[in-house]
């Protein structure tokens, strides 16, 4: 029996590909720290699957620090960076569904808020291509929720983003991939995801291969999308 497969994987990276969550909020609490100003948990969530930029106007307001939202950023970076250059917290059943992914030739997309020179050692852990095309934070115009990084994404695999597949952990990442008339399977992990058409949910990516992943989201396939066999 043949198995349905998506023409392409579309993947969020942080909550979905790897938990580096901690790490950013760890740094936010230190730059608050450093410069005399206060921060809540409350605060940190609201950032989760925003642009950076965005994420540094939010900080220098409501952390109430002298430092724009580039310097913000910046600083943010090199925390983030250091602490995922020591270790990748990969998400449980992430790798293994990238390595099934490619074993049956799905082709597979990085779509992230965060800038390249936070991907890049990432991406150094994982096999060379398990990624045909990157979507950074940093490329875009527009972030999420606006659909341009995952209309980008699918644009530059040759595809429609309506014939591809998308992974998310929040509810800002998961509108940017319905505007861009995605599938997304959603696994919620450090926030919330509302249910809304196109929208499947699933605990964990912990025992989900590419024919489960098929199973999962073709109830949403569009018409005239063309599975893989």
């Amino acid at each position: 029996m043949s198995t349905h497969l998506p023409a392409a994987v579309l993947w969020d990276m942080d909550g979905t590909l790897v938990d580096t969550e901690p790490y950013w909020i760890d740094t936010e609490y230190a730059m608050a720290e450093k410069y005399g100003g206060t921060w809540s948990h409350e605060h940190a969530m609201n950032l989760v699957g925003n642009a950076l930029l965005e994420s540094g106007e939010y900080i220098r307001r409501h952390m109430g620090i002298d430092r724009s939202p580039q310097q913000i950023v910046d600083e943010l970076l090199d925390g983030v960076v250091a602490r995922v250059e020591v270790e990748v917290p990969w998400r449980p059943g992430a790798l293994e569904l990238l390595s099934d992914l490619r074993e049956h030739d799905v082709p597979c997309a990085l779509v992230t808020m965060s800038w390249q020179r936070f991907v890049d050692p990432i991406l150094a852990r994982l096999p060379a291509a398990t990624f045909a095309t990157v979507v950074t934070g940093d490329r875009v115009e527009f972030g999420k929720p606006h659909p341009e990084p995952y209309l980008t994404a699918a644009a530059e695999l040759g595809l429609a983003a309506q014939h591809c597949v998308a992974i998310e952990d929040s509810n800002t990442g998961a509108r940017s991939a319905v505007a861009a008339g995605c599938t997304v399977l959603c696994v919620p992990h450090h926030v919330p995801i509302l249910e809304g058409p196109g929208r499947v949910f699933a605990d964990t990516l912990d025992g989900i291969d590419a024919a489960a992943l098929g199973r999962l989201t073709a109830a949403y396939t569009p018409a005239g999308s063309v599975p893989q066999e």
